[in-house]
């Protein structure tokens, strides 16, 4: 039971942003452990309908909050994090839970250490409520045998590719922020279908020691969250050279939660080229109002021509089968049965590639990547949508193998980017005719994280779309 001194966990905590958590704890009002509490209670609630969490934590979350509100109650207050209750996608290893990685294979794989990214939340001062549910392998599709998680806008609505129960439990208020990664999309796309704030980093920025890969070269770690403010204080976290991961870049790292005033008028290029072949009228209508509110807030837009977005989106499925391909060679062929028909046809795509092959899609890649580069010396960010079909159906996206123009509206904004390795963040942007979220996308420069959280701030404070939240009923 709380005290009179602390806030009741039946006062609207849910929704709450986490730095305004994070300030409630910090001042006394409220306890870690009443937090945490809270969301189990609403876990128990409503994910028995929503099914973002694969395994719950209970248990040890609730003695790091108790620790953690010791820890304050003796003036040690470990920053932004301390207390807050968080949740990590199953495919960063946890030394107390397993990581199943969305599959049958690894359901009851116990790792004997914590992901770097999960050490350093931990650190922090975060507390882990569990691991979130994921398509299987982190590719398009859940195994068969595996729930899939419910979007909480309206169950018919697709809830997003792999770090869908990140974008699912971050939506619905069972976690005051999330954990995702993007190969080709799979920050992005939940965040756009769940009506969240998402952040991919930069390649490099974040560590993937201790992460269960996809395609590591297309492998992107990042916060997701209800605001750009929020996914500032996570990434900070998060960020920076770890030697556990010699592919992870030497640039210190920012103080992006203090750096959220732009320090100039942004530049934003806008190919509407691009968008009128590639994304359906109700998304354009939503990117149209948001360049609106970029001029009303001084930004300068102008017209670009983007390099070779749909060759790339192209491109990009041979380049991850290939890599995924290499990942799974202890089990794939030898325990093809057991999986699922999406990732066993994307390696399948990866083993009937050759040498020669390759080298092609390589030398594309590193093309594009420089053509993209130049693109960016001219402009501070580049708009896109979240994704390119408005807020689409379960059913709709049953089709996205067979629909050409699904399949590029899907990932012609999104796969690029994870080709070339550049940052972006997803913000909620508008509503569909059925009052489902849609999401505009800013790109920058390579490490430039800190403009982008700046420039989701300064659009944040300007809308409220990301401060709208889903009815849901307990079923």
């Amino acid at each position: 039971m709380a005290s009179s001194s602390t806030t009741s966990a039946n006062s609207g905590l849910e929704f709450r942003e986490l730095h305004e958590v994070s300030e409630l704890i910090r001042s006394g009002r409220l306890s870690s452990r009443d937090a945490t509490q809270a969301m189990f209670d609403r876990i128990a609630e409503l994910d028995s309908h929503l099914l973002s969490f694969v395994t719950l934590m209970r248990e040890s979350a609730l003695a790091e909050a108790d620790a953690l509100d010791a820890r304050l109650a003796r003036g040690d207050w470990l920053g932004p994090l301390h207390g807050v209750p968080l949740a990590i996608k199953d495919l960063a290893y946890t030394h107390d839970a397993p990581t199943g990685a969305g599959t049958t294979i690894h359901a009851d794989f116990q790792p004997d250490y914590d992901a770097t990214v999960v050490a350093r939340l931990r650190a922090a001062g975060a507390v882990i409520l569990g691991k979130l549910r994921l398509t299987e392998g982190a590719f398009t599709g859940h195994h068969p045998d595996l729930p899939t998680p419910v979007n909480p806008w309206e169950p018919n609505t697709w809830s997003g590719v792999s770090s869908s129960g990140s974008g699912v439990a971050t939506a619905a208020g069972l976690c005051y922020g999330s954990l995702g990664s993007d190969t080709g999309g799979s920050i992005r796309l939940p965040s756009s279908a769940n009506g969240v704030t998402g952040l991919k980093p930069t390649w490099g920025r974040v560590s993937r020691n201790g992460i269960f890969p996809l395609a590591p070269s297309l492998d992107h770690i990042g916060p997701m969250t209800r605001s750009a403010r929020d996914a500032a204080i996570i990434l900070e976290a998060i960020a920076g050279h770890d030697p556990n991961d010699p592919t992870t870049a030497l640039e210190p790292v920012p103080s992006y939660s203090q750096q959220l005033r732009l320090e100039r008028t942004p530049v934003v290029g806008f190919d509407r080229d691009l968008a009128a072949e590639h994304f359906d009228d109700d998304t354009n209508e939503m990117l149209e109002s948001t360049i609106e509110v970029l001029v009303d807030l001084g930004w300068r837009v102008l017209d670009v021509r983007t390099p070779g977005f749909p060759e790339a989106a192209q491109e990009w499925t041979a380049l991850c089968g290939i890599e995924t391909a290499g990942v799974h060679t202890e089990n794939y062929p030898s325990r093809s049965a057991e999986y699922g028909p999406d990732l066993a046809g994307l390696i399948e795509v990866g083993r009937g590639l050759s040498a020669v092959d390759y080298h092609e899609l390589l030398e594309s890649r590193r093309a594009f990547t420089g053509r993209m580069r130049a693109l960016m010396a001219d402009i501070d960010l580049l708009l896109l949508p979240g994704i390119g079909a408005a807020s689409p159906t379960i059913t709709q996206m049953e089709n996205l193998g067979s629909d050409a123009e699904l399949f590029a509206a899907v990932t012609v904004p999104t796969a690029p980017i994870d080709n070339c390795g550049m940052p972006s963040i997803t913000l909620p942007a508008g509503f569909s005719d059925r009052g489902t979220p849609l999401a505009a996308q800013f790109v920058a420069g390579d490490f430039q994280e800190g403009l982008l959280l700046a420039a989701g701030h300064t659009f944040q404070q300007a809308t409220d779309f990301h401060r709208q939240h889903p009815h849901i009923v307990a079923v």
